[in-house]
């Protein structure tokens, strides 16, 4: 299985509501080949960490693809990029945000290089996350982390309590 997690906390000047940005960018990964088998509903989550910019849209959806996780990784970006999407700050706001949560379970650590980005597997910071952790239990129940061997109801279970996730 394929795990994407997607988010935004910005208007698309061309779709408007992260909302619906959102649904426009799960129509751009089906025109780019990649197959969205199931998705969760979105969800809006604070920032984290905390800060004064406006809450975030997210949720998690499997895909299919034939493509070898960094070339995934590097046609996520380009999505990202047609969507507006500049990485000028960590943690900035942004009008679209794909990030590759798993990939069929594997555990891979990739330096930037002439075929793509850095790309960690699982995703690092999935773990501290209650707006990846919902909707990925939403799409797979039964997801184990890889590494950890945690069930995603257990890594629910040990997140801290002051992260606000609500089901749009």
């Amino acid at each position: 299985m394929i795990l994407l997690g997607l988010g935004a906390n910005l208007p698309t000047p061309r779709h408007g509501p992260p909302e619906k940005g959102l649904e426009a960018a799960l129509g751009a990964l089906s025109r780019a080949g990649l197959s969205v088998v199931r998705r969760s509903r979105w969800y809006r989550s604070a920032p984290l960490p905390a800060s004064d910019q406006p809450w975030f849209v997210n949720g998690v959806a499997a895909l299919e693809t034939a493509l070898p996780a960094p070339a995934l990784l590097a046609r996520l970006l380009e999505i990202e990029a047609g969507f507006g999407r500049r990485r000028h700050a960590p943690l900035a706001p942004r009008v679209l945000d794909l990030d590759l949560l798993d990939y069929h379970g594997s555990v891979v650590t990739l330096a930037e290089n002439a075929a793509g980005p850095p790309l960690t597997l699982p995703h690092p910071r999935l773990v501290e996350r209650a707006f990846v952790l919902v909707p990925l239990a939403e799409v797979a129940p039964d997801w184990v982390h890889p590494v950890s061997g945690a069930t995603v109801h257990e890594l629910i279970g040990a997140l801290p309590g002051e992260q606000c996730v609500e089901a749009l």
